[in-house]
């Protein structure tokens, strides 16, 4: 069964969008930030050297990953209110993919904030503990309608 499931989560990565890779890295690299202090140009070499990192969309993993780094703080703060417990918390991958889906929503509206979402589930899915795709689930569908309260409303 565990050969299966691994199978198929080898089969799913290797077909995944190359947007979808980009946010892969950024999650990883927003990791390395969060727990090991590492800097922007430390975080692109060390994702330049894994394999695979050639099939991410390299402007988008750019964006986000500077757009978290330019100021984390004030995503933060956007995120804060629709989480019940301390920031301090939080998992730092649960973390990492509230802030690249903040980041995402509020400045990539050409990006449909059910996508920002959707990503953000599978990315905690595939890097969070049991139910973490649960909890950012439940904290993006507060912020989004937040930072894009038309797109809310024309559901």
């Amino acid at each position: 069964m565990r050969a299966e499931n691994s199978h198929a989560a080898k089969a799913k990565k290797a077909s995944a969008s190359p947007r979808h890779r980009a946010r892969e890295f950024v999650v990883q690299g927003l990791y390395q930030y969060l727990v090991g202090g590492q800097d922007l140009p430390a975080i692109i070499s060390q994702a330049e050297s894994v394999a695979g990192f050639e099939k991410a969309h390299r402007p988008l993993f750019e964006s986000l990953l500077q757009g978290v780094l330019d100021d984390p703080q004030a995503l933060q703060t956007l995120l804060e209110p629709h989480i019940a417990r301390p920031w301090g918390e939080v998992s730092p991958i649960e973390r990492s993919i509230l802030l690249l889906a903040a980041c995402e929503l509020k400045h990539h509206p050409e990006t449909p904030y059910r996508v920002v979402i959707d990503e953000a589930i599978e990315l905690a899915k595939s890097f969070g503990g049991t139910d973490g795709h649960k909890f950012v689930n439940g904290v993006l569908d507060k912020l989004a309608p937040r930072l894009r309260p038309h797109e809310a409303t024309t559901k």
